[in-house]
């Protein structure tokens, strides 16, 4: 049986098994993402491969919760 931290260290070693974009066009597009998110929208659809991105790169996922919680708290 394999413990869910072997599983999480193999899948950062693999890469994403789905569309992934680099952290220039995250960090290009994380704006829009948020945006869309906020409005309601299904980012996802309209910018894939940004959300696995922010899955496995800590310094673009920091970027998003920072711009995440600076929208949040606007009114």
């Amino acid at each position: 049986m394999q413990s869910p931290g072997f599983k999480h260290m193999l899948g950062r070693l693999l890469g994403p098994a789905n569309e992934e974009i680099g952290c220039d066009e995250c960090f290009e597009q994380l704006d829009r993402y948020v945006d869309l998110e906020v409005a309601g929208h299904d980012p996802d659809t309209i910018l894939p491969g940004l959300r696995t991105h922010l899955h496995g790169c800590p310094a673009c996922r920091e970027e998003y919760e920072s711009l995440r919680a600076l929208v949040g708290a606007q009114p």
